[in-house]
Formats: structure tokens, C-alpha cells, sequence
């Protein structure tokens, strides 16, 4: 038996899955979830020391391998996420006990995820189509709006493994289409002060609370907004539009036969933005690729824990081929 510490580290808040791995074909079993606030800590020693301030199903001395999802692209064993006021080392592990370690992108957690029971109760926003040439060894393609718009595509290894394959796209300039659009591109780069307009700026929870601002005056935070946005359906048509166009481009871009899994706490806390038709309507929309659109699974995966799922189960592939 092994133990791998999976952690999902959020711009809010993180979450750490303690795993415990007994077979070869087995998934990680978890043993418990953990969620603490990532601001309440002025680094990731501190964060994981306030983790182990309390009795854990195992200690730090007893993990095998401590897996951290990160809020952005890891280059080697460090991270500059873009939404959190520290940095992030694996070295830093080393300072609260924990031997052995590695880092990767939150949303190539997510990608693992996909293939994982986190899924299992994932929605079914539109089901593969027979005529389409969609493979379950097919790559899949990640996306979720949260405190940014996050991308990831999972591809098979050919070793019966996967590959994840981290994706800043949410960076990327974001296409809007027509004056109105652009008029509102203008505005978030106005109010933001951004040189271009990304999906980050678009597609996630600031970028909600923008676009009610621009359609209706009013401004909210997304978490006052949130529980009253069923009355302000607009808001939603066009939030949908947008994730559909997001969905769809990242779709094409990978060639996603494999399906495409929305995740994020912004649609977990508002399905009506991507259960809309203006989503759907969004994401099959293509002068040349239609049909193959129409044709792909696209799933809403709810489950906000799934990140760390996919770190375990990253984890658990890299244990495998170490043994």
C-alpha cells in the first residue's frame, strides 16, 4: 500500500485529498478531504503546516508522494501563480517533512479527473452522436471558468497512461463578434486596464460580475450576484454565449474526440450557464466543423473536489512506473 497527499491549490481555496493506493488497477482510494482557505496563508509552507496542525489519516512522515495541482504553468518544480500573493516551490515541501513531490497545473488535474470517479455524476450537456468519430482513446479537452478560465487536453501515452497537456489559453485573446460584443470588450479593457481582452477577463467569476455591470449598471460581486442571477436572464444568454464560444474553440483547437468536460466552481454554483441553449447553440456554431460538433459528449463535471481526484490519480500513475 502507498499514500499520496493530492492537493488542488485554488486561488480561494485549496483542497487536499489523503489517498491511499493498494492495487495495480486500482483508483487511489480516498480517505478524506481537506479545504482551507489559500489567502488565510502567507506561503505554501504555512499552508501545509496548518494542514498538518491537526491529527491527518496519515502523517507526513507515512506519504509516499505529495502531489500538487497548481493555479498555473509550472516550469520544472516551481509556479508563479497568477491569482495568489506567494509563490510556489517543491522544494518548500521539504520544510514540513514531506520527501517526495510534484507539482503540475490545476487543470491537467482536472484532465485526469475526466478519467476518474469524479465524473461519475458529471451532467450530460449533450451525448456523443453515433455518425461522429468520437474515441474513448480520443483526447479529451478541460475547460472551467473559476477565479480564471482554465484549459487542459488529456491524450493517451501509449503506454496505457495519459499525458496531460497544460494549456494558458485562458491568457489568449478572447474573440467577440459583432459591435455590441466589441463595445463590451472596450469596456472590460477600460475598467481593467488590460492591454488586450482575455478569457481570463471574460470567461470566470470577475468577468460575471463585469458583464452584468455592462448590460444592466449594476455592479456586484460574483457572490451577491450568483444567488440572484435566475433574474437577470440576459446576463445569462450572454455569460452562456460566451462559455459556448470558449468551449467550442478549445474544442477545435485540440480535436477533442475524446469529449469536452466543463468544470469550475463559476457553472458548479450556476448551472443555468451552460445548461442555457444559448451554450449549446454557441459551441456547435461553425461554418466548416458543425457536424462533428453536434457530435461530440460534452459533460458539466460539478464535482469542485475533482482536482484533487486527478492529482491521485496522476500520482498514482507516477508511483506505478517508479515501482
Amino acid at each position: 500500500m502507498q499514500r499520496i497527499l493530492a492537493a488542488d491549490i485554488g486561488g480561494t481555496t485549496s483542497r487536499f485529498g489523503f489517498f491511499e493506493l493498494h492495487g495495480e488497477a486500482d483508483e487511489p482510494h480516498l480517505l478524506s478531504i481537506v479545504r482551507l482557505p489559500t489567502q488565510g496563508s502567507d506561503s505554501l509552507v504555512a499552508l501545509l503546516e496548518l494542514l498538518f496542525s491537526e491529527q491527518r489519516p496519515f502523517a507526513v512522515s507515512s506519504c509516499d508522494l505529495a502531489v500538487l495541482a497548481v493555479p498555473g504553468p509550472v516550469q520544472g518544480r516551481f509556479c508563479r501563480p497568477p491569482n495568489i500573493k506567494w509563490n510556489i516551490d517543491l522544494y518548500d515541501i521539504t520544510k514540513v517533512g514531506l520527501s517526495r513531490g510534484a507539482l503540475l497545473n490545476d487543470f491537467a488535474a482536472q484532465a485526469f479527473a475526466s478519467r476518474s470517479r469524479a465524473v461519475r455524476d458529471a451532467h450530460v450537456l449533450q451525448a456523443s452522436r453515433a455518425d461522429t468519430q468520437v474515441t474513448a482513446g480520443g483526447t479529451v479537452a478541460v475547460l472551467g471558468a473559476g477565479t480564471g478560465l482554465g484549459h487542459c487536453a488529456l491524450v493517451p501515452d501509449g503506454r496505457g497512461g495519459h499525458l496531460a497537456v497544460p494549456s494558458e489559453a485562458g491568457h489568449v485573446a478572447f474573440p467577440f463578434v459583432g459591435d455590441t460584443e466589441h463595445a463590451y470588450g472596450e469596456y472590460v479593457r477600460r475598467i481593467t486596464g488590460l492591454a488586450y481582452c482575455h478569457g481570463d477577463a471574460v470567461v470566470s467569476g470577475s468577468g460575471l460580475s463585469r458583464l452584468h455591470a455592462f448590460l444592466t449598471g449594476e455592479v456586484l460581486t460574483p457572490s451577491v450576484l450568483s444567488p440572484r442571477l435566475a433574474n437577470f436572464p440576459h446576463t445569462v444568454e450572454w455569460f452562456a454565449r460566451f462559455y459556448g464560444r470558449a468551449a467550442r474553440n478549445y474544442a477545435l483547437a485540440v480535436l477533442a474526440l475524446g469529449g469536452v468536460y466543463v468544470c469550475g466552481g463559476v457553472a458548479a454554483k450556476n448551472p443555468m450557464l451552460v445548461t442555457h441553449p444559448a451554450f449549446l447553440e454557441e459551441f456547435r456554431l461553425s461554418p466548416s466543423h458543425h457536424a462533428l460538433l453536434s457530435g461530440l459528449p460534452v459533460l458539466h463535471n460539478t464535482n469542485e473536489d475533482s482536482g484533487v481526484f486527478g492529482a491521485a490519480l496522476f500520482g498514482a500513475q507516477r508511483l506505478r512506473r517508479r515501482a
